[in-house]
């Protein structure tokens, strides 16, 4: 009855009725018990078949964006030469230009995020056994494979992420080592942080906080490294330009391919020394290339001209939770304070799952194309702690958000009759 109350009420809300709904053709099989999504990960999930005649709005990752025409053209045209002898023009262009906007002496252009991190952490722990302290719900702790440990041989500890990415100092300061060199300790040598952070929703750090992360390291001879896949986001958000943030750090990755819409690559920068250092790990790990300009100019223009729309991804996300807190706020709980960038996680009323509703959401029903015009398949990840993730991305417009609203409200219709039944 609960459910049906919030139902009811989102319907109402959101301009629609049951009577919207055709009569026939819409039993469906009941829906499975509720239960609690208690897997850390959102890759697992089954991939969506997608119907040609339907309208899909694509918020799984921002990772899915593809390459425009302008793009295109600077990949075809550019300039290249062999990278791995430092030849390739386009490619030093780009480290020029991502080494300046982050107020950074150096950086490097690698294939991947996780092979940027894994890089960072080499540099910065030299010695097999040596130890960072990473966040517990962070990207490089959960989602990296633990490469760390697999392949560099060092160690983590956590700290407790709080529900804005950040942690306690005082825990912080706690997990760092003394007394090197007892041999029965590892050596503490990196804190990592994340920013925008993942897990947590697209939060951004606040600048206090990684102000005094970058205080306990000195003091204590640490090097601070922050995972900044999304950075541009964060700086977007406080309107602040990337070098503000990044001059609490030491050394920072920053991924090309999420909002940016590079199709791959990610910047590693820090002080020359390290980015020095960071060359012969991106060869040992296979992260060389050859004529890679034709990758790099798709990151220049990332850089250049793909900033300052981050902001539209953060409206659209923050349209969408608007419109889940219009329906109900006990059937889709958001917090709009913790909405700052774009990715949005939010939860469920009791007796939802989120695979049950991010499967509802990507089917195209029955009846569906009648009631709303059109048939829409909106593609989520149930996440962690039984919420529900989405991103918005330059793929996804104003217009596809308003789609997606409309199919979230034709589900809660869909919803609802079943339970009057």
């Amino acid at each position: 009855m609960l459910l049906q109350t919030l139902l009811r009420r989102c319907l109402q809300r959101g301009g629609l009725s049951t009577q919207t709904l055709p009569a026939h053709g819409l039993r469906m099989a009941a829906p499975a018990p509720p239960t609690t999504t208690t897997t850390r990960g959102y890759y697992g999930s089954a991939k969506p078949e997608r119907s040609a005649a339907a309208r899909v709005v694509d918020l799984r990752s921002d990772t899915v964006t593809r390459p425009g025409a302008e793009m295109r053209r600077a990949m075809s045209e550019a300039e290249v030469g062999d990278d791995v002898m430092g030849e390739d023009p386009t490619v030093n262009e780009l480290q020029r230009i991502a080494a300046e906007m982050f107020g950074m002496e150096a950086a490097l252009f690698v294939p991947t995020g996780t092979m940027s991190n894994l890089i960072a952490v080499m540099v910065h722990c030299r010695e097999r056994g040596d130890e960072m302290i990473v966040g517990d719900l962070s990207h490089l702790h959960i989602y990296e494979q633990g490469g760390s440990a697999q392949l560099a041989g060092v160690h983590s500890t956590t700290v407790t992420n709080l529900p804005d990415g950040t942690f306690d100092l005082e825990q912080l300061e706690s997990k760092i080592r003394h007394g090197f060199p007892d041999p029965h300790y590892p050596r503490s040598r990196l804190i990592c942080v994340e920013n925008t952070h993942n897990i947590q929703g697209g939060r951004v750090l606040p600048l206090s906080f990684l102000q005094e992360v970058r205080r306990l390291a000195d003091k204590y001879d640490l090097k601070v490294h922050m995972d900044g896949a999304r950075v541009m986001n964060a700086a977007v958000s406080l309107g602040v330009p990337p070098k503000t943030i990044l001059q609490h750090t030491h050394t920072v990755s920053v991924c090309l391919s999420k909002g940016l819409g590079a199709p791959v690559g990610t910047v590693l920068a820090g002080p020359s020394e390290f980015i020095s250092r960071a060359v012969r790990c991106r060869k040992a790990l296979g992260g060389g290339m050859r004529q890679a300009g034709v990758l790099a100019a798709a990151g220049k223009l990332s850089l250049l001209k793909m900033v300052h729309r981050l902001e539209d991804d953060h409206r659209n996300a923050r349209t969408f939770a608007q419109a889940l807190l219009d329906c109900s706020p006990d059937l889709f709980p958001v917090d709009m304070s913790a909405v700052e960038t774009n990715i949005l996680r939010f939860g469920l009323s009791p007796g939802l799952s989120p695979a049950q509703f991010c499967a509802r959401m990507s089917e195209v029903q029955e009846g569906e194309q009648s009631a709303l015009g059109q048939g829409v398949q909106v593609l989520m990840f149930p996440h962690y702690g039984n919420s529900v993730r989405a991103v918005w991305h330059l793929d996804i417009s104003a217009e596809d958000t308003q789609w997606a609203i409309k199919k979230m409200q034709y589900v809660a219709a869909q919803l609802m009759k079943e339970e009057t039944k």
